[in-house]
C-alpha cells in the first residue's frame, strides 16, 4: 500500500506539468510560425503528440509489454504510467482549445472527454493502462495522416499525388486499425473479467465513436471515389476525342 501511495501522489502533478509542457511547445509554435493562424501552432502540437504517442505506446504495447490483449485489467507499469500521463497533459490542453476557440464539433469534444475520463481512471486505480494505451495507439496513428492533410489543403498542395496517397493511407490505416483491431481489443475486454465495468463501458463508448467517425470517412472515401472516376473518364474521353479528330485529319 505504501508502494502504490507513492506511484499515485505525484499523478496529479505529472499530469500538470505534462499540461504545462504541451502549452509552452503551443506558445513556441505560435512564436515561431506568428505569420500562421493560431491553429496551425495547434495542429503542429497535435501533429507532435500523434507521433509521439503512437511510438511510446507501440513500444509499450508490442515491445515492454504486457501484452493488452492477453493481459487485460493488468496492473500498471512505470512506463505505462508516463505514457498516459504525456497523453492525458495533451487532451486537456487540446480539450479547452478546441472549446476555447470553438474550433471542433460535439463529437470530436466527447472524444477528448472519453479519453482524459478513461486516463484519469486507470492512473487512479493503479490497472488497465495497458488496456489504454492499446486505445491511444489505435487512435493515434492515424492522426499524423489527419494533420498532414489540413497542411497540404493550407499549402494548396492538397489535390495531388501526395493528397491522394494521405487519404489512402488515412482510411486504410483506420479501417484496420481503429475499426479491425479494436473490434478484437473491445472482444478481449468485454470477455476478461479483469478489467472494471466503468474502463469496459469506456472502450464501447471509445469504439462507438470510432463508428461514427467511420461512416463520414465512408462517405468522404465514397464521394472522391466517384470524383476521380469522373476525371478519369473525362480525361480519356478529350484524350480519345483528339486521337480521333488527328486520325480524321490524316485522311
Amino acid at each position: 500500500m505504501v508502494l502504490k501511495a507513492r506511484m499515485q501522489f505525484p499523478l496529479p502533478l505529472r499530469a500538470a506539468c505534462s499540461l504545462l509542457a504541451w502549452f509552452c511547445l503551443y506558445k513556441w509554435f505560435c512564436h515561431r510560425y506568428r505569420h500562421r493562424s493560431l491553429e496551425w501552432s495547434c495542429r503542429l502540437v497535435t501533429l507532435t503528440h500523434g507521433i509521439l504517442a503512437t511510438c511510446l505506446s507501440a513500444y509499450i504495447g508490442f515491445i515492454d509489454g504486457p501484452w493488452p490483449l492477453s493481459h487485460p485489467g493488468s496492473p500498471n507499469t512505470t512506463l505505462q504510467v508516463h505514457g498516459l500521463c504525456l497523453s492525458l497533459g495533451y487532451f486537456i490542453f487540446d480539450l479547452c482549445w478546441c472549446v476555447y476557440f470553438q474550433t471542433e464539433g460535439a463529437l470530436m469534444l466527447a472524444h477528448h472527454l472519453v479519453s482524459i475520463v478513461g486516463i484519469a481512471a486507470s492512473l487512479a486505480l493503479g490497472e488497465s493502462a495497458g488496456d489504454v494505451n492499446a486505445v491511444i495507439f489505435g487512435s493515434e496513428i492515424t492522426n499524423p495522416l489527419l494533420q498532414a492533410r489540413w497542411f497540404l489543403k493550407e499549402l494548396g498542395r492538397y489535390h495531388s499525388l501526395a493528397g491522394d496517397l494521405v487519404d489512402f493511407l488515412f482510411v486504410v490505416l483506420f479501417t484496420g486499425v481503429r475499426i479491425g483491431v479494436g473490434a478484437w481489443l473491445m472482444y478481449c475486454e468485454l470477455a476478461s473479467p479483469r478489467p472494471r465495468w466503468y474502463i469496459k463501458l469506456g472502450g464501447v463508448v471509445m469504439y462507438v465513436v470510432s463508428w461514427v467517425f467511420m461512416v463520414s470517412i465512408c462517405r468522404f472515401a465514397r464521394r472522391k471515389s466517384i470524383s476521380k472516376y469522373q476525371a478519369w473518364r473525362s480525361r480519356r474521353s478529350r484524350e480519345l476525342g483528339w486521337k480521333t479528330n488527328g486520325h480524321l485529319k490524316g485522311h
